[in-house]
């Protein structure tokens, strides 16, 4: 039997994941590093840090698994998107790389804006410029690190960091690719435009490729230290939102994935490439050939039910905290909680905007302040719905819901009211590095499509339909949405 793996590069370890040509995962391994925060509002990692975990990854998971190495078939690449990593002439790595959470970068994305114009970048590009894209980094070391910028010769991201020492290639998927705001969107590939117009030699990115394809294979050298055959494929892959997508099966139009962690994100595949004129919401390619996708970012989601639970129940366990809320009616008794606790993304680009509870009078408990978070929360993913639909995204039939919010039956029945549409859970649980997987194990023939993987191991194992609170949701979202622009005065006071 066929074996693959996926390599997930994540901003905290990086995850190992085998799995068999039936998509059953047969062993996974991680290993850990840090990052640095050497000024305020800076992150950055040493791409070292991931190639040490890379390797001894693999090493655990074909130690774990025991399988005959000669059976590994492919490896499929997925990671932390954004992240900026130079190289000079020598492959040699030039600084630390610049993370997707860094925020230095304001004055750049004010002069990307400028240079080429917001509506003409949102255009091209299908967003505008944020601290955390590639392309703002970019221009920040060519202002501030000119004599790194003078050796720098290729631009590569965190993944394709790690492709690049287990191949000796230089590439890139489109999914990721997109992800740098240096892309053509509707071309699916480098804009020369963008590129020109911010002074980035066009021979300084790599080549490009759809995620199921071949983009190098592993080297010798690396292979007999990680104890794989020499010449197994390596491919493209995706960033991981984009192969977190296909590991939780929203690969069509209609579907669409919700990661509920300490962040949010709301992710819709397209068949076309959808830009939300404003850039409110992201797009990008998908990872699956020649589709698209929309994200909507909530900075806060489950982290603020963590908060609400560490500020005013420290002990209490999340179960029990929300089994409270069952009597508490739809709406909290007019209690809002916006969840903008470390700003927000989307639907409003605003590092400045606060939390709030809003409405508290003498009636309300613990049990009204935490459902009005679960309230709230699903509320702000619904914007990210609104903007979708605005930008051309009819029919959506289905969410499929992941991550540590997903637990809760008494979350989901909230979010399927607010939503008015289906909400269900898979039975996959790992996520981007699965997706990963998916993508090489479609590559090499054990699916004819990446929809076919999908169909063929991802499983529904629970359902939540809207109920009668759908209405009364419904009034709330309205009340709900008044709000910010209310309260935005105050926030940028408060700041």
């Amino acid at each position: 039997m066929s074996h693959f793996i996926g390599i997930d590069t994540s901003t905290t370890a990086t995850k190992a994941i085998l799995i068999n040509e039936k998509g059953d995962v047969l062993g996974v391994a991680s290993n850990e590093y840090g990052y640095e925060t050497p000024h305020p509002l800076w992150s950055e990692q040493s791409p070292l840090l991931w190639w040490g975990a890379t390797k001894q990854s693999i090493k655990d998971v074909l130690q774990k698994t025991n399988i005959d190495a000669n059976t590994v078939k492919g490896i499929g690449l997925t990671g932390q998107m954004h992240g900026l990593v130079l190289l000079d002439e020598h492959g040699e790595v030039l600084r630390p790389s610049i993370l997707w959470n860094d925020q230095r970068t304001a004055a750049e994305c004010d002069d990307m804006r400028q240079k080429l114009g917001k509506e003409k970048l949102i255009q091209i590009t299908g967003n505008d410029a944020l601290t955390g894209f590639t392309a703002p980094k970019i221009l920040w070391v060519q202002k501030n690190e000119p004599e790194i910028w003078k050796k720098a010769r290729h631009i590569l991201l965190p993944k394709d960091y790690v492709r690049y020492k287990l191949t000796n290639s230089f590439a890139m998927d489109k999914a990721d690719g997109a992800g740098t705001i240096l892309f053509d969107l509707a071309k699916r590939d480098w804009s020369a435009e963008v590129l020109s117009t911010f002074k980035i030699p066009a021979e300084y990115v790599p080549k490009t490729y759809e995620g199921t394809q071949a983009t190098g294979e592993l080297t010798p050298e690396v292979a007999k230290e990680i104890g794989l055959p020499a010449g197994i494929p390596v491919f493209a892959g995706g960033g991981d939102q984009a192969a977190s997508a296909v590991g939780t099966g929203a690969v069509r139009a209609g579907v669409v994935s919700i990661s509920l962690g300490t962040s949010g994100v709301v992710f819709a595949t397209t068949d076309s490439p959808s830009i939300e004129p404003n850039g409110r919401l992201h797009a990008f390619c998908h990872s699956v050939p020649n589709k698209w996708h929309l994200m909507g970012v909530m900075l806060s989601a489950a982290g603020s039910l963590r908060w609400h639970r560490d500020t005013f129940a420290p002990t209490a366990e999340y179960e029990k905290l929300i089994e409270a809320t069952k009597n508490i009616p739809a709406g909290s008794d007019g209690l809002f909680f916006l969840p903008y606790l470390t700003g927000e993304r989307t639907p409003h680009p605003d590092p400045l905007a606060r939390a709030a509870f809003v409405g508290l009078t003498i009636r309300h408990a613990l049990p009204h302040l935490t459902k009005a978070v679960l309230e709230g929360v699903s509320f702000g993913l619904r914007d990210s719905f609104e903007l979708m639909k605005e930008s051309g995204l009819k029919n959506i039939s289905q969410v499929r819901v992941t991550g540590g919010g997903a637990r809760s039956p008494i979350w989901r029945q909230i979010l399927a009211d607010i939503l008015n549409a289906e909400v269900v859970t898979v039975n996959t649980t790992e996520g981007a590095a699965y997706g990963a997987a998916l993508l090489a194990g479609t590559s090499i023939g054990a699916f004819r499509s990446v929809e076919e993987a999908c169909d063929a191991t991802i499983q529904i194992t629970g359902s939540v339909k809207p109920s009668d609170n759908q209405k009364a949701y419904e009034n709330s979202y309205s009340l709900y949405r008044d709000l910010y622009p209310s309260l935005k005065p105050t926030f940028d006071g408060v700041a």
